[in-house]
């Protein structure tokens, strides 16, 4: 696994998240633009089905089902209240190297929890299958 690598870094600057939002089904008249999505740490990962999927670079939190007045800041806070990005007190460019690497630390951490659950989950299902198999020989062999 890489520890750092270009993409990373480049969403910590709201520039790189808001080009990600194209596409994006909420412009203009509504709370939830681009530009205050990009804000709140957000970039946009739509799928086919979900075209308002957008994941916080820093925690990994994934939020859908946007409507015109959501607040993003609000939402990414309600949503993940333990996200450094969103609680930082500094704007990015005011940081520090120390802060900026103790802050990347805390990253790090949102980004191996999220790797961990997924495997778990992809472990558990592959024994749920093995296990049906088993079932499935014993039953045969009576």
């Amino acid at each position: 696994m890489d520890i750092i690598n270009d993409d990373q870094l480049k969403m910590y600057l709201f520039e790189n998240r808001l080009l990600t939002f194209v596409g994006w089904p909420f412009e203009e008249d509504c709370v939830c633009t681009p530009e205050n999505m990009a804000k709140a740490g957000f970039i946009h990962t739509p799928s086919e089905n979900s075209p308002d999927v957008a994941q916080c670079f820093f925690c990994l939190k994934e939020l859908e089902g946007w409507e015109p007045e959501d607040d993003p800041e609000k939402e990414h806070k309600a949503h993940s209240p333990n996200c450094n990005f969103i609680t930082m007190k500094k704007p990015m460019e005011s940081l520090t190297v120390e802060e900026f690497l103790r802050l990347q630390k805390e990253r790090q951490k949102f980004v191996i929890k999220n790797a961990c659950s997924q495997a778990i989950v992809k472990f558990e299902e592959a024994a749920k299958l093995k296990r049906g198999l088993i079932i499935q020989t014993a039953v045969g062999e009576e």
